[in-house]
């Protein structure tokens, strides 16, 4: 697939429908492959995850989400033997793009709470909700503003149950999800 920064082969789609792409969904560890032919068609609502998921190197990551038939996008730049290198561990790995380049990618509806700004890959906030990818947020004051206890706000690729993939903070917009390699 080619986004307007270059070319990125297709790792994953990960959608709205439940349980597929869930937090602690197996497909994040594993060497499984969803609908292969689906990785062919477009920046579709169809969900899809390839081999490019665990045997391609990265330097930069790709994300996108269709919100509404609108696709944008954001990268961020890590280096990996692979995307399942990153989730199979599942330990935290933090990024700093900031809640306003995560906000684009949902779109101007976005909304994320203020406080904890927890962002990166395997995301926890204690006690609260997770996210494979994406950033965390709260509105409660617990320690210090980057404190992250009972959070109930997100932007998420692989989210738990709370939002699978898109944006939840005072307004609950879902969304496909892309992740694209390079």
């Amino acid at each position: 697939r080619f986004h307007k920064s270059g070319v990125y082969p297709l790792s994953m789609d990960v959608g709205e429908v439940p349980d597929t792409f869930i937090y602690d969904s197996p497909l994040w560890n594993n060497m499984e492959s969803i609908d292969i032919p689906g990785g062919s068609t477009g920046f579709d609502y169809q969900q899809t995850k390839l081999p490019t998921f665990w045997n391609t190197p990265l330097t930069q990551i790709c994300l996108g989400m269709k919100v509404k038939d609108e696709d944008r996008f954001i990268t961020i730049n890590l280096t990996a033997s692979s995307l399942h290198s990153i989730f199979s561990t599942a330990q935290y790995l933090p990024t700093s793009l900031g809640r306003n380049v995560w906000k684009k990618v949902v779109g101007p509806q976005a909304s994320l709470q203020h406080l904890c700004n927890k962002e990166g890959f395997n995301v926890v906030c204690s006690g609260a909700i997770k996210t494979r990818i994406g950033i965390i947020t709260d509105d409660v004051l617990m320690v210090s503003p980057f404190t992250c206890v009972g959070c109930d706000s997100a932007i998420t690729f692989g989210g738990d149950d709370f939002q699978v993939c898109g944006n939840n903070g005072y307004k609950d917009i879902s969304a496909m999800g892309y992740i694209l390699i390079q």
